[in-house]
């Protein structure tokens, strides 16, 4: 039975897969291919799990030329789309693509398409401009409102209002110029590009690591702007002078904790049981011995566990506040 169209299938209906397992019939993976090819969704992902599905099976299972022919231009555009040195070129109707490497202090470039020629900067990636400086790319046409074409000029102060909306609602990510659209919804400001898969923020919009929002950047996991120069320094400030009497609490509570909850945990792990335990099929007395035997043995190792963890901790803590906090609140 296929699990997505639930019908009986004979066995040869069932292509194989090299990305993963799964298995679907043949026409609901060519009707699969169709619509995410069609939505422009590649690399195609199995229809049951994440694995991205290779190029081919996918020319395999689509018989259509005019679908494989798009679905390489997509597959090559995101690949180019990806790569740091790629520019477009900004000519109306031109998809052309430079690959442009070392060309930073030689900013002029000129679109190969022939036909074409059209020069644009290396930085901007906008028409050359050789007696200016490089200007902020504009919006994308498509992304304005529809609405802006209809305000009057009684309504210019709302324009402003949508147009600073929008400006806040979509961005550009740092990576590919693509641009991302964050739903004011209250969610986190770890954004992922998905189509070169750039982790970044959405405050600063610089490519991040996962410490970003634990390193005095100013920045917030859920804040919708960043902090202002003065709260950062307080912050910062704050932190320095109380780093001490916060670590020696923090350690003065987990060791207690530690020392002590790890024998109680123990105790009551063990003497209520898991699944398939035999605790019913023992007596009284083994139990008791399990139970004791247990909290023995976890009295001796959980101050081990209690010196590992508060004698590596404490440094690291130590480190990353006079360390990585001092030297940001230098610059």
């Amino acid at each position: 039975e296929c699990p997505l169209c639930l019908l009986p299938q004979p066995p040869e209906a069932f292509p194989t897969l090299a990305s993963c397992a799964h298995r679907s019939c043949r026409a609901c993976l060519e009707q699969y291919l169709r619509i995410a090819v069609g939505e422009s969704r590649v690399p195609v992902a199995c229809p049951h799990c994440p694995a991205a599905l290779q190029p081919t099976d996918v020319h395999r299972l689509l018989a259509e030329p005019a679908l494989r022919d798009k679905y390489e231009e997509f597959l090559l555009r995101r690949l180019l789309v990806a790569d740091p040195g790629t520019r477009w070129c900004p000519a109306p109707d031109c998809s052309y693509a430079v690959i442009a490497y070392g060309c930073a202090e030689c900013p002029r470039l000129t679109c190969g398409r022939e036909g074409c020629g059209t020069e644009f900067c290396y930085h901007c990636r906008q028409p050359w401009h050789p007696n200016g400086p490089c200007a902020p790319a504009p919006l994308a046409p498509d992304l304005a409102s529809p609405a802006a074409q209809l305000i009057h000029p009684e309504d210019l102060a709302h324009g402003e209002t949508l147009a600073q909306a929008e400006a806040e609602d979509i961005k550009v990510c740092p990576r590919c110029s693509a641009f991302i659209m964050k739903i004011n919804d209250g969610s986190c400001n770890r954004m992922n590009c998905t189509v070169c898969g750039c982790l970044f923020c959405w405050l600063c919009l610089q490519e991040i690591s996962d410490v970003h929002f634990l390193s005095p950047s100013g920045c917030t996991f859920w804040g919708k702007r960043p902090w202002s120069r003065t709260r950062k320094i307080l912050w910062q400030l704050g932190m320095v002078l109380g780093a001490p009497m916060v670590i020696s609490l923090i350690a003065g509570i987990a060791v207690p904790v530690i020392t002590i909850g790890i024998p109680i945990y123990m105790g009551r792990k063990v003497l209520a049981g898991g699944p398939g335990s035999r605790r019913s099929s023992l007596s009284g007395c083994q139990q008791c011995f399990s139970v004791t035997s247990s909290v023995l043995l976890s009295l001796f190792v959980s101050p081990i566990i209690t010196a590992v963890t508060v004698g590596v901790g404490v440094p690291l803590m130590l480190t990353y506040v006079y360390g990585v906090v001092v030297l940001s609140l230098c610059r």
